[in-house]
């Protein structure tokens, strides 16, 4: 049984934490003792006489607020499928989660509240979805049952937001009035919305098809350098990570990068047995045929398909802290486990998340503006294209001073 990892993005109060109580408790996910604790803590109550936006507000501070603040996972299964939900905030200022989230799903339920229609907290989720190349999208137009189930309201939500997805690449997006809150078109069809002819919200998480695309090249970073150096093991020494892409054999001629240098697999170590080859996702431990000078964060990668490495990047950002970015600055770009230092030695345009177009800016980037910049590091950086692989065509940058997670890093 495959599994499905979307994300539910909106703005405050649209009921994303709502919707995904409501498919835990129609697709019958929740034990009997949590449903007694909902009951208990339970103030806006349903018709069920539960709160269902609690079972994934877990924090204190969530509950007393009515919000969301932190990315809450979520499981449950039908006989179709397994899915894995992140529930995001809606608040501007934790867009950062929001993003974290995203990152690692397969698709994205934006919902929209059919009072308010499209608003900028829609438009900078969407931009996000385009961003981090999230092949699919569903639209859920949330409390019709407050517009009286109208299907001109859902047709001009609709017709508006189409104009977004064109804008931004989202090619298959697909729409569905719901009402979180009593039910309708979430586990199944809806009779008050006689109107409506496609299917429930759960219909097609059930049914959609994820054609993942293969990241380009085989590609393995090195976490760890394993050399014991005892009596034992006098000679031992192998480079510990997971296969970021492709597979890896025994035998292979491999690049180490950004190096240059050459060699061969000598041999591949899974779960403390040798193995013949590794794929994508799994961790093991490499052997050369030459003692190398190979250190944490170098990249191997067969010859057929090299990655770039350069000094000078083209990256997407979208920044994450209240201190505003300015051109100069320093900080530290991870990607995966490689750490470099970099500047940003200019910002070429701001994406306008009301208009969607490109703007030349000479102020402050501030938080959660999504901007293109030129960035310089120290040393070269190895990498892909975000669109060609996303493991290797993404980063962060780091705040030095405080640690802190300042941006997050599309490299083009």
């Amino acid at each position: 049984m495959d599994i499905l990892r979307f994300i539910t993005a909106g703005s405050v109060d649209d009921g994303k934490s709502t919707l995904i109580g409501r498919l835990l408790y129609d697709s019958k996910s929740i034990l009997q003792d949590q449903l007694e604790v909902l009951e208990k803590h339970s103030k806006n109550k349903n018709e069920d006489g539960v709160d269902l936006a609690l079972l994934t507000d877990g924090l204190r501070a969530e509950r007393e607020q009515g919000i969301t603040i932190d990315v809450a996972y979520r499981y449950f299964s039908t006989p179709k499928r397994k899915f894995i939900i992140a529930d995001a905030p809606g608040h501007v200022q934790y867009t950062r989660n929001m993003i974290t989230g995203a990152s690692n799903s397969d698709l994205m339920v934006i919902l929209i509240d059919a009072r308010k229609g499209v608003i900028e907290q829609t438009r900078r989720h969407s931009i996000i979805a385009s961003l981090l190349k999230l092949k699919k999208v569903a639209v859920a137009i949330n409390k019709m049952d407050m517009v009286d189930y109208s299907e001109d309201v859902f047709d001009a939500i609709k017709s508006d937001y189409s104009k977004i997805a064109d804008n931004l690449g989202l090619n298959d997006v697909s729409y569905f009035p719901i009402s979180a809150l009593k039910g309708d078109n979430i586990v199944s069809k809806s009779s008050r919305t006689d109107w409506y002819d496609g299917n429930s919200l759960l219909d097609y998480l059930e049914q959609v098809t994820l054609h993942e695309e293969l990241n380009t090249g085989n590609r393995f970073q090195v976490q760890y350098v394993i050399r014991p150096q005892t009596e034992e093991l006098h000679d031992y020494r192998g480079y510990a990570g997971q296969i970021i892409s492709g597979k890896f054999t025994k035998g292979d001629k491999i690049h180490i990068l950004p190096a240059g240098l050459i060699t061969e697999i000598s041999k591949i170590e899974i779960n403390g047995e040798e193995q013949g080859e590794a794929f994508e996702g799994q961790p093991a431990v490499i052997h050369t045929t030459h003692d190398l000078d190979i250190s944490r964060g170098d990249l191997f990668a067969t010859e057929e398909q090299l990655p770039n490495a350069e000094k000078d990047l083209e990256v997407l950002l979208c920044w994450l802290d209240q201190k505003p970015l300015q051109p100069g600055n320093k900080y530290v770009l991870q990607q995966n486990s490689r750490l470099v230092k970099a500047v940003v030695k200019e910002v070429d345009y701001k994406i306008n998340v009301n208009t969607l177009t490109q703007e030349k800016t000479d102020t402050e980037i501030r938080l959660n503006e999504i901007v293109k910049v030129t960035l310089r590091t120290a040393q070269p950086l190895v990498y892909d294209s975000f669109i060609n692989n996303k493991k290797t065509g993404s980063a962060i940058l780091v705040d030095e001073t405080s640690n802190s997670t300042v941006a997050a890093c599309i490299i083009q």
